[in-house]
């Protein structure tokens, strides 16, 4: 998993240089799944129009990723901005373009078995 991981490390670098900074940009494999991984990200300019940007991280994901990893991602969540459990998550890990490897943790009220956390930093608030 590590190796998607990765992957997703160079799609989070691409994306922040070319659309703005992420607060928050991590693959979670929830206690509940056996191997479905979610994608979860949260930046101000993700928010202003969330069914483009989905399209356009969809887009990104199919040019990066074979169809194996592709089938391993459950779903993208978009976390905002402003949800009070992502500034309890920058606290505990601060990472900008790197990869923390979290287990058997408690993120957003959910039992999380493995997290691959990419960036958590609290942003300004200014979009990129």
């Amino acid at each position: 998993m590590k190796e998607l991981a990765n992957k997703l490390l160079k799609i989070e670098q691409e994306l922040s240089s070319k659309k703005g900074k992420f607060s928050f940009f991590a693959l979670f494999l929830r206690e509940d799944t056996e191997d479905n991984w979610d994608l979860l990200i949260s930046a101000p300019w993700v928010s202003k129009n969330k069914t483009n940007m989905l399209k356009y991280l969809a887009k990104k994901l199919q040019e990066f990723l074979t169809p194996q990893e592709i089938v391993k991602l459950s779903k993208i969540v978009i976390i905002e901005p402003n949800n009070p459990a992502l500034e309890a998550i920058h606290k505990a890990i601060h990472v900008e373009h790197g990869l923390v490897e979290v287990k058997d943790s408690i993120f957003f009220g959910l039992p999380i078995k493995h997290a691959f956390i990419i960036t958590s930093q609290k942003l300004n608030g200014k979009i990129n």
